[in-house]
């Protein structure tokens, strides 16, 4: 087979697709948009069904994870979210593709320097993925400001004002002159680069300008940081601006209009503003982590130097200054983009507190299993003869911490162990397990330092757990601790009980309110046995192979889904009840899609709700014509896993954090955890996860040729999540 051409896997070209995109924009006159209309059907690619390698039957990974962030951005142009909303979602697509840059671009450039030839399953190789990766991201950033020019309009039309320079009038440039004095100058530092003062570190995903000035007769350089401790968006009074109206002007052009105060006695020729994107992916060699705290400190700092995976500038900027600031960073031309767009649009989020409710979707008061001060005597005995289910968001996370503080303040329990992944910035979880710790109870706790973008939070945690006397440990240098996971311990009448909570989702409150996730409490005795197993690999040392209940990784989750997969494949080919349904955020495991492709030769039903990254290929005749793959993206992110197997009339419904991607299956400590009480399984199978499989509202059907489409919505909308809400609500009024 000759090598891929990568441009016959983008969608479409890139002028097409942004003309397409305003075409479909300016008929959405209806109150319900019909986005982005069904895609044309394409012909799936013929291939040996025996040859369950061919690269035509394989998603490359990378281009379907851009292709999610066109779903998210796609909320952001869909009318029928409320406006703030829209702004959300361009904030939140911004910033993923911020991190697209900073760890997938980044890896990829890496690889490319070091002369890793790295093939994909779907016959990319490095350079050709990393032309691909670039050109869609490229392509998106454009699509980024686009969907700003149509967001801004509309939000001058709810009274949210946002100045262009053009549009400044005398009085609002005498008042910015005065706040730039009184509260912009005393922050700002500026650096001048020449032989004499070395050019200075700019920092990941900062905005700054380089300014020219003519200085003794000469021309000179230096850099000026637009700081990240001031508010992008500045008020102007309510005198100043648009009549009854909140009017904003961004910071940048505050600091570009008066940034001759900086340089007294010489004259500026210009500032022109840019932004870096680095390499942010940390590295921990294993031979050298002998101390993990010390070493993730260590790698941490390095990061401030990490090479860079894009520079933005105006149009403007000289070529003069423009090959500077390629030389200092040690770049390529190829990294730089072009362009006349605001800069940054992550920091568009901060326009979602406006207190603007009508603009927002409407609040909902999510129901706690337990009380916030429940009885720990009724907490326990009922968990102890009864497992109990929580779904957030639309079950509030106040479940699991009335569950642990229940646990803290009950003279019974001796012994809390506990796993954190991402906590949050003020979680209160900390401080109940410092009051565990100080009421003499043993508290252990493995802090996973490794949590990316959290490492140095999760440090902060971490050393001020054990400055209250808490055991703490810091998990492996050479794979993550992504399993979520509580252990308590009680003293009872007749003997030692444990009680767990097992999630798919991290002990973080605020996540909790937009992330769906589920979690189970359970006195399950071989699942809490299996529980306390794993901390006891945790905290010291464990040769464990096998497990009553739970699936572990990296240890038997890969064989275990794999035997699960292969069984209900055997009742498809004997004529008995097969089926498999699937939620994850991914599947990018190419040995894990061969088993899914050869469950499908053998006649199972296999439907998969599938998030983000999907590098199968769902209905290629002979080899995946009975596998479906859709796609949510709507008010909350879908962060739940559930893997469900008919497995003849015997049902097996499991749990857990694990996605379906190497890095979770062979690199990670993940749980899966069986649901063994029939009535929760059935509300998972019979209420949410069909709830998933009906939705035509926020879902799109991944076909054959590798696009997302609108499902059939001939049986009317349903949103999966707008009835989640509802179903949950009602349930608590009943």
């Amino acid at each position: 087979m000759p090598d891929l051409d990568w441009r016959t896997l983008m969608e479409t070209p890139r002028d097409t697709a942004v003309a397409e995109r305003r075409q479909e924009t300016e008929r959405r006159v209806l109150p319900r948009p019909t986005r982005r209309p069904p895609l044309r059907v394409v012909p799936p690619p013929e291939v040996d069904p025996g040859d369950l390698k061919n690269r035509s039957l394989y998603i490359n990974r990378e281009l379907s994870w851009l292709e999610f962030n066109q779903r998210v951005l796609d909320q952001a142009l869909d009318p029928s979210h409320p406006l703030l909303e829209r702004v959300k979602f361009l904030a939140i697509t911004a910033a993923n593709l911020d991190e697209f840059f900073m760890i997938r671009i980044s890896t990829t450039q890496k690889n490319l320097r070091e002369g890793i030839e790295d093939v994909a399953p779907d016959g990319l190789n490095t350079q050709q993925q990393l032309e691909a990766m670039r050109d869609r991201a490229l392509r998106m950033l454009d699509e980024i400001a686009g969907c700003w020019q149509e967001l801004g309009p509309r939000l001058a039309d709810e009274r949210i004002v946002l100045l262009e320079p053009g549009e400044w009038s005398q009085s609002v440039r005498e008042h910015l002159h005065a706040y730039f004095s009184r509260e912009i100058c005393p922050v700002l530092t500026p650096l001048a680069f020449d032989p004499g003062h070395p050019f200075p570190l700019v920092s990941n995903l900062s905005k700054n300008f380089a300014v020219v000035v003519r200085h003794g007769g000469r021309t000179k350089f230096a850099r000026v940081k637009v700081p990240d401790v001031l508010p992008r968006f500045i008020q102007l009074p309510e005198a100043l601006g648009a009549p009854r109206s909140l009017t904003f002007v961004f910071l940048e052009d505050v600091i570009r209009a008066n940034i001759h105060e900086l340089f007294p006695g010489t004259q500026v020729k210009g500032a022109h503003l840019f932004r870096i994107v680095r390499d942010a992916d940390l590295e921990i060699e294993q031979a050298e982590a002998d101390d993990l705290l010390e070493t993730v400190e260590t790698s941490l700092k390095q990061l401030r130097h990490g090479a860079v995976a894009l520079l933005q500038v105006g149009p403007a900027m000289p070529a003069r200054v423009l090959n500077i600031l390629i030389d200092n960073f040690e770049m390529t031309e190829d990294l730089v983009d072009r362009t006349d767009a605001r800069l940054g649009f992550s920091d568009w989020m901060q326009l979602t507190r406006l207190h603007r409710p009508e603009l927002k979707d409407a609040p909902f008061s999510a129901p706690s299993v337990w009380a916030p001060d429940e009885d720990p005597d009724v907490l326990f005995d009922e968990l102890r003869y009864q497992d109990q289910l929580v779904h957030h968001p639309y079950q509030s996370f106040t479940s699991v911490e009335a569950f642990l503080r229940a646990a803290v303040r009950d003279p019974h329990v001796v012994a809390i162990k506990m796993t954190l992944y991402r906590i949050g910035a003020n979680p209160p979880l900390i401080d109940l397990l410092i009051e565990a710790a100080e009421a003499g109870k043993q508290v252990a706790v493995l802090v996973e330092l490794k949590a990316r973008f959290d490492e140095r939070n999760n440090i902060l945690w971490a050393k001020r757990l054990e400055s209250h006397g808490i055991h703490v440990v810091y998990g492996f240098a050479d794979i993550k601790t992504h399993a979520k996971l509580c252990l308590v311990v009680r003293q009872e009448p007749d003997g030692i009980q444990m009680y767990v909570h097992t999630s798919s989702g991290n002990y973080n409150p605020e996540t909790a309110k937009v992330y769906t996730d589920l979690g189970l409490f359970t006195a399950d005795p071989e699942i809490v046995a299996d529980t306390a197993e794993i901390f006891n690999s945790l905290t010291g040392y464990s040769n464990q192979k096998e497990f009553r209940r739970l699936l572990v990784a990296p240890i038997q989750l890969r064989t275990r889904l794999t035997e699960l997969i292969s069984r209900e494949a055997e009742h498809g080919r004997a004529g008995r009840d097969a089926r498999i349904v699937m939620k994850v955020n991914a599947i990018t495991d190419d040995q894990m899609i061969r088993v899914l492709y050869r469950a499908s030769q053998a006649g199972v039903s296999v439907d998969l709700i599938v998030r983000g990254i999907c590098a199968l290929r769902p209905g290629v005749p002979g080899v995946s014509d009975n596998i479906r793959v859709r796609s949510i993206v709507g008010r909350f992110l879908e962060h739940s896993r559930i893997f469900w197997f008919e497995n003849g009339g015997h049902e097996e419904l499991y749990i857990g954090s694990a996605d379906l991607m190497e890095r979770n299956l062979d690199r990670r400590v993940e749980t899966m955890t069986p649901v063994r009480d029939e009535d929760l399984r059935a509300h998972l199978r019979d209420v949410v996860l069909a709830a998933y499989l009906r939705d035509t509202d926020r879902a799109m059907v991944l076909d054959a040729s590798g696009r997302y489409g609108r499902p059939d919505a001939a049986s009317g909308s349903f949103s999966a999540q707008d009835f989640l809400l509802k179903h949950y609500a009602d349930a608590i009024n009943e």
